[in-house]
Formats: C-alpha cells, sequence, structure tokens
C-alpha cells in the first residue's frame, strides 16, 4: 500500500489537531557541548529531605549506599516528629549510621486552646532536643490549614510558639521552616499563569482566595516572625518563594541576619537566570544552603549539572515545574563548599566535619 505525501501531511495535521497541551514535548534540534554529572564534586549535605518510612535495616542501609553514589555525605530527616515516634525514627536512622544521618523533629500542635500549651509544646521540643534532635521543621499546613477548636486559622507569626522558638535560640538549633506555596498558586488559574501547567495537571496545587489566606499576607507573616525571634536561626525553604524574585531575596536576607536559605525543589528558578543567579550566589555565599525535598537520586544529577557546569539548554527533570530549559551556573569551588556543607556545618550542631575538606 502506498501513501501520497499529502496524506502523509493530512494524518500529521490531524494529530495535532487532537493532541492537548498536556502531551505536548518538543524535542529540541540544539546541538550543544553537554557535561552530565551523576557525582558532586565535593561532599555534601542536603538539609532537605524526608525519610520518615525509612525505619527497616534493609531501607536505611540502601539509602547510605545510594548516598555514596552521589557523594551525599550527610542526610537531613525533615520528618522526625516528636516524642516517641522521633525516638523510633532516631534509633532507626541515626542509631545505624551516626555520622551520615540527621533527624529534625516537629512541633506538637495538639490542644492547641489549652492555656498551658506554650509550655507544654516548648517542654516536648526540648525532651526531643535532648533525645537527638538536631533542629526543628515546621511543615506548610502551618499558616495555611492549622486551625484552632474554633475554625481560626493559626498565623505564622501566632505568639503561643514563641517560647519554642526560644527553645531553639536557647540550643543553638536552626529551625528550618516551610510557608506557603509559589506565589503563582495563589493567583487566577489564566493564560498569564506561568504554572498553568502544573495547576491543569495538578489541580489540588491551587490556592483559591475563598479558601486560603493570600501569598503576600503569608510571607509577611514569616518574616514578622524571623524578625521576633533574631536569635534563633531560620532556613528559609524554597528559596522563601522568592526564587523568581532574587533580588528582593537578598533585600530580605540584608534585613534578617538570622534567615538562610536552601534550593530543595526551587532548581528551576536558578536554571533559567545562569548569570544573575550566578552572581546572586556569590553575593550570598555564606547563606544558601542545598536541599533536594523529594528523594530521587537520578534528580540529583540536574543540581550538580546546574550548579556545577556551564552547560546550555538541558532539560529540567519535571515537565510541570518548567516547561523552560536550564543553563548551568558554573560556580567557583569555593561557593559550592559554602552550598554543599561549609554553611550546613556552621549553624546545624553535632555534625562530623572530619569527612568535609577545608
Amino acid at each position: 500500500m502506498r501513501f501520497s505525501f499529502a496524506a502523509f501531511l493530512s494524518c500529521g495535521l490531524a494529530l495535532a489537531q487532537t493532541m492537548t497541551i498536556e502531551e505536548y514535548e518538543p524535542k529540541s534540534t540544539l546541538v550543544v557541548p553537554q557535561h552530565p554529572v551523576q557525582r558532586a564534586k565535593f561532599p555534601f549535605i542536603d538539609v532537605h529531605n524526608h525519610q520518615s518510612n525509612c525505619l527497616s535495616k534493609e531501607c536505611v542501609d540502601k539509602l547510605i549506599a545510594e548516598m555514596d553514589k552521589l557523594n551525599l555525605r550527610v542526610m537531613v530527616d525533615l520528618s522526625g516528629g516528636y516524642g516517641d515516634k522521633f525516638k523510633r525514627l532516631l534509633d532507626a536512622q541515626k542509631g545505624r549510621y551516626t555520622d551520615r544521618l540527621i533527624v529534625f523533629a516537629n512541633i506538637d500542635f495538639t490542644k492547641l486552646d489549652d492555656p498551658d500549651y506554650p509550655a507544654r509544646a516548648a517542654a516536648r521540643l526540648e525532651q526531643d532536643v535532648k533525645n537527638g534532635a538536631q533542629g526543628l521543621k515546621i511543615f506548610k499546613n502551618f499558616g495555611m490549614d492549622l486551625k484552632d477548636s474554633k475554625g481560626q486559622r493559626i498565623h505564622v507569626d501566632d505568639s503561643r510558639f514563641d517560647r519554642v522558638f526560644d527553645v531553639c535560640a536557647a540550643h543553638k538549633i536552626p529551625v528550618l521552616i516551610h510557608t506557603g506555596e509559589p506565589a503563582m498558586f495563589f493567583q487566577p488559574m489564566d493564560k498569564y499563569n506561568e504554572r498553568w501547567l502544573e495547576l491543569k495537571t495538578h489541580p489540588g496545587r491551587g490556592r483559591p482566595p475563598e479558601k486560603y489566606p493570600s501569598w503576600e499576607t503569608l510571607m509577611d507573616e514569616q518574616h514578622r516572625l524571623f524578625a521576633r525571634h533574631p536569635r534563633t536561626i531560620f532556613i528559609n525553604a524554597h528559596l522563601g518563594w522568592l526564587g523568581s524574585n532574587l533580588a528582593e531575596l537578598g533585600r530580605l536576607m540584608d534585613k534578617l541576619p538570622n534567615m538562610y536559605t536552601e534550593i530543595g525543589a526551587v532548581l528551576y528558578e536558578l536554571g533559567r537566570q545562569p548569570r544573575f543567579a550566578r552572581q546572586w550566589l556569590i553575593d550570598h555565599q555564606d547563606r544558601v544552603l542545598f536541599g533536594k525535598d523529594i528523594w530521587a537520586p537520578s534528580e540529583y544529577y540536574y543540581y550538580f549539572r546546574v550548579l556545577e557546569t556551564a552547560d546550555e539548554y538541558f532539560d529540567y527533570y519535571r515537565k510541570y515545574h518548567a516547561f523552560w530549559k536550564m543553563y548551568g551556573l558554573d560556580l567557583p569551588d569555593e561557593v559550592l563548599k559554602k552550598l554543599y556543607y561549609k554553611n550546613a556545618l556552621r549553624i546545624i550542631p553535632g555534625v562530623d566535619r572530619s569527612a568535609f575538606p577545608e
């Protein structure tokens, strides 16, 4: 059977007319030098990960073996919980690999309205620190979904948690806090929304105003919290959702010397502005840490490539996060060392320094 060229074009046109935007995946014809990286140039500390279900010997041993391949020397598990759950996780992970795994505790939010709650929450964290917690993690439900017994939203800067942050300051442990979501999730899902594809494929990620406070409200509350506790070190997760406005993030860091940040799950912001992001990371090299968030070993390769090489126009690992391409920042070695481990060593207590170069 023979097909004419016209028939071939007709079939292609019919396919194009039925294809959805979600299915569109153009293959670049650009030929440029490629330098994929599967192992970090220096040993690094991942300050943003979650391993709450990794409790068995087999799971922990596999995790360490995969970390070794990446040159991931120390991982912070942010999902430690509190009380007995925290102790079980700590024993299963750090108890087996003392120098490779760190577990952060979380806040006990039970009976928030009780008069003794501030003292009880602080005492709970105090005990978790004595049991081995090297930091505190606050999840995004804090400020967005957490409510009191009357159904009122708990603000990020609610004063009933002040004593918890005082405990962190007293013990010199950092608070890694995730507040809110990308600003685009709070904006109308229209043709101007940069994250339209993600909101289309993941509809539960939208934050409509009838259900949630505005992005600006959440950020203002978070920044007031940082200012009210100048002795407490805060790690503002995900570049504080200001990766698309690094100049503003820099101004915030100048204003709040106790605030650090990390790059977990926002690599797509850095990789699309290589010249400005490179200079920004050089300028703020003492305040930015490495984080990844979701444990997927092959996805680390993209972080290494963006941070370490000068490659151009390569794919990001998730289409729905970024429809654009990535570019390498080719960071200087000293900046890489600070991002990979030196800054974390400075603010997370009890990390074995012997495995890291000077």
